[in-house]
């Protein structure tokens, strides 16, 4: 089988990796660290043209604006949702309603287009508020904050246009909820949906989750403290009747629906939908994999899942190396020490796999090109020797202005699986 994935993160390139093992892999565009690892032929031409069994769509912006549609006009089979269904994430005024309609526990919430009422809503939700943006916002588009000030200030910035553009020209204002997070991705092949195994990552960009959402700065699965029985009730509450709405509305999803739940004292609760493979949850989700990875995603594509899928009962651990002043003005072009010729560790550390986001090849130098640099993901056989090995990881890399968390999984570290 000849699979074609298309993007150029650290997630396409946990993505290549695993569906190597099981097939021919192509990644377009890629990037320096692909182009290195040969595992992978990079291609900067177009999916379509590439002669693939599957397609592959990594990112949310080209499922927004119809890839997977104009691909499957053309007979490739695709693993990724149609515009239609890609509006989950591309807008979530619409995520919010189908959850609504579907009857899924979620944030109370408004949908605001003008200053005078937005303020006016914040006035009755408590003394937490989340500000988000309608669009994409490549996961930078939540405030989260105690400080009402703070908050109507954003909203005045997202509408007014001077923070995300045309994405911030709605804005969704909901409750604040407390609890434990969790990243639950489900292959949806239309009709039904199968849970892959749950994952936390960390949004902040600071230890003890300070300072400002980025993309993520690190991720564990599997998370001690969420079971099997309670991961049917999140599939059960969730993204079942998700995926009932959205057949009801006519959208065949076909592709990966990601879960962001809250685990709150009353009860779990829906934040948000993405319609890809969170990243950095697939650089710890995707190497627990056991079997025919590909042929799981080409079942889902043509809309007739029968595998079922089974994880190592390993732990991974991923940190995010980012550029200096990343998520608000990442500094680039720094030479990057520590990698090999294949653009793995220097000196390998066992089960540790570089992923590589913001790279690029210089003559035989590799240099930052992006706010995420490289995420370094270890597996060992508990969540404790998988954090070890992977901030050791960390110390093996250089590049000048480096910033990663210090705490990524610290707590897991400590629990027991339930």
């Amino acid at each position: 089988m000849k699979v074609v994935v298309v993007g150029s993160g650290a997630r396409e390139h946990a993505l290549a990796r695993r569906l190597s093992l099981d097939a021919e892999v192509i990644v377009t565009p890629g990037n320096a660290g692909m182009m290195l690892d040969p595992q992978i032929t990079v291609s900067k031409e177009d999916p379509e043209s590439l002669g693939a069994d599957l397609v592959v769509i990594g990112p949310e912006v080209p499922l927004v604006e119809g890839m997977a549609d104009h691909l499957r006009a053309l007979g490739i089979p695709v693993f990724g949702p149609g515009a239609d269904g890609a509006q989950l994430e591309g807008s979530k005024e619409f995520m919010k309603q189908v959850l609504v309609d579907a009857g899924v526990p979620t944030a109370a919430y408004g949908a605001f287009t003008e200053l005078a009422p937005a303020l006016d809503f914040l006035d009755h939700m408590g003394d937490l508020f989340v500000v988000k943006t309608d669009g994409l916002a490549a996961g930078k588009g939540v405030l989260v904050t105690t400080d009402r000030g703070e908050a109507a200030a954003d909203i005045a910035e997202k509408l007014s246009g001077s923070s995300f553009g045309d994405a911030g020209s709605t804005v969704v204002i909901e409750e604040g909820l407390s609890g434990p997070e969790c990243s639950l991705l489900a292959i949806v092949d239309g009709k039904r949906a199968l849970a892959l195994a749950p994952a936390q990552d960390f949004k902040r960009a600071l230890d003890k989750d300070l300072g400002p959402n980025t993309g993520g700065m690190g991720a564990y699965s599997p998370m001690p403290s969420v079971s099997d029985s309670l991961v049917e009730e999140l599939m059960a509450i969730g993204v079942d009747p998700t995926v009932a709405q959205l057949r009801s509305m006519g959208i065949d999803y076909r592709g990966v629906l990601y879960a962001g739940l809250m685990l709150t004292p009353t009860g779990p609760k829906i934040l948000e939908y993405n319609v890809r493979f969170g990243d950095p949850e697939a650089e710890v989700v995707l190497p627990r994999v056991r079997g025919n990875f590909a042929e799981l995603l080409l079942e889902a594509a043509l809309g007739d899942l029968q595998s079922t899928p089974i994880f190592e009962d390993d732990a991974t651990v991923c940190v995010v190396m980012a550029s200096e002043h990343y998520p608000e003005a990442p500094m680039t072009g720094r030479l990057i020490s520590g990698l090999g010729a294949d653009g793995q560790l220097e000196t390998p550390i066992e089960g540790v796999t570089v992923f590589h986001a913001g790279t690029v090849l210089e003559g035989e130098q590799l240099y930052t090109s992006g706010g995420r640099v490289l995420t370094l993901s270890a597996q060992r056989s508990s969540i404790a020797e998988a954090r070890e090995a992977a901030y050791a990881a960390v110390q093996a890399i250089h590049f000048e202005g480096a910033h990663y968390r210090s705490d990524i999984a610290l707590e897991a570290s400590k629990e027991k699986m339930q």
